[in-house]
């Protein structure tokens, strides 16, 4: 335990990094529906927040290398705390959709920061218990933020103090919890074009996740609001589905190590497929309803990036695992972008529940698309498939840190 204790002062400043972030996307939903903001508009503030993102995973290591770890944190962190405060008080849809492309690009930079930095400190006997951890700390967070909503209410300007407070706050930890300087990491590498060639359903795979669930993290509490929900109903709603998401992803995780991976994608898909259908056409706006199936939407639909970057790794040569999830977190970034938008026009024209039958129509595309690939690509046998990783969709040096000893590296193709 002993050689955990300098992690705990960077666990603690994801904790609230993670918190504030998952907070303020729910929120600015919400109070973008208060202010009479569309929901093209608010799918258009999740585009430019996601694009935003993008431009932070290139930016930020020359960010690094220029100033430095704690630096570079402190710079964004002020930023996004700035950008936080003008929400509220320039309250204008172009302003807002300047401030989240800035807001993306902070929160990017913030979260491969601070990746990095767990990444250099982490011994490689502690890599699993570091893992373990904050990904406890990215759920846990991340759904317990959630109610600051309504606890402190959506309207008027203390939520956005509280966010702002708690972006600050998380500089504390990181600026007096760890003397240390870390080497900036090594630019991530990118060949788009040879991942694809290596895995052309992983990396669709990743693109239609990034569309589905960036309009879900964005649009979800625009759909809860607009069929009726109380504002703790519509932030029990979206916790709910990412908690889902949390809980089945190892079972998951399990039976795709054991099966053809391409049959648990196929399954999980069809079953997400089938719970987008039952929101539609079953859930209605029964608050209790809407939650169980939403749970079992997020049981479904969350692990489906882990499963597509499982199946990629599958086919990976030797040494190519940081190569490939690095880049398939920029081929979810590029799904995420376009997401947003076009889930939001579709329930600007036909109303909340288009939300989830825009998500099931990308699922039935993803469906055709691994039932060809079935067919025109033999499976990888049990013994040369990769061990499955959940991964965060937080930066591209995550694979860094979740790579190990015994498994960083892929098995040889086949």
């Amino acid at each position: 335990m002993s050689s955990m204790r300098p992690l705990i002062p960077l666990l603690i400043a994801a904790g609230i990094l993670l918190g504030g972030n998952g907070l303020q996307s729910t929120l600015i939903a919400l109070r973008g529906a208060q202010e009479g903001f569309s929901a093209s508009t608010i799918g258009l503030m999740g585009t430019f927040y996601f694009a935003g993102f993008l431009l932070g995973c290139l930016a930020v290591t020359h960010i690094m290398k220029a100033v430095g770890h704690v630096r570079a944190f402190s710079a964004l962190a002020a930023i996004a705390s700035a950008g936080t405060l003008l929400l509220v008080l320039v309250v204008d849809p172009v302003m807002w959709c300047a401030l989240r492309l800035a807001g993306g690009f902070c929160f990017a930079g913030l979260f491969t920061i601070m990746e990095a930095w767990l990444n250099s400190g982490a011994a490689n006997k502690d890599r699993a218990r570091v893992l373990a951890i904050y990904r406890m700390v990215d759920i846990g967070s991340v759904t317990g933020a959630q109610f600051l909503i309504p606890i402190v209410g959506a309207g008027g300007f203390a939520i956005f103090a509280v966010m702002s407070i708690m972006i600050t706050l998380s500089l504390v930890p990181v600026s007096l919890g760890d003397r240390s300087n870390p080497t900036p990491p090594e630019d991530v590498k990118l060949d788009l074009a040879r991942v694809w060639r290596i895995s052309p359903l992983g990396c669709f795979g990743c693109i239609a996740v990034g569309v589905t669930n960036s309009a879900f993290r964005t649009l979800s509490p625009v759909y809860a609001e607009q069929i009726g929900m109380s504002v703790t109903d519509v932030v029990t709603f979206v916790s709910v589905g990412i908690f889902g998401g949390a809980i089945i992803q190892y079972p998951l995780g399990y039976l795709s190590d054991r099966w053809d991976r391409r049959s648990v994608l196929l399954i999980t898909t069809c079953c997400a497929l089938l719970a987008s259908l039952a929101l539609v056409f079953w859930a209605r706006s029964d608050p209790s309803l809407n939650f169980v199936i939403v749970f079992i939407f997020g049981c479904f639909a969350m692990p489906l990036y882990s499963l597509s970057a499982a199946h990629s790794n599958d086919r990976a040569d030797k040494g190519e695992f940081v190569l490939i999830n690095a880049a398939l977190m920029l081929f979810y970034s590029f799904g995420a972008i376009g997401g947003p938008f076009a889930a939001s026009t579709a329930m600007q024209y036909f109303g909340p529940s288009a939300l989830f039958v825009f998500t099931a129509t990308v699922y039935a595309i993803f469906v055709v698309v691994i039932l060809y690939r079935m067919q025109v690509r033999s499976g990888v046998p049990a013994g040369h498939r990769s061990r499955f990783i959940g991964l965060l969709r937080t930066s591209t040096v995550f694979a860094r840190l979740a790579k190990r000893n015994d498994d960083s590296d892929g098995p040889a193709r086949q």
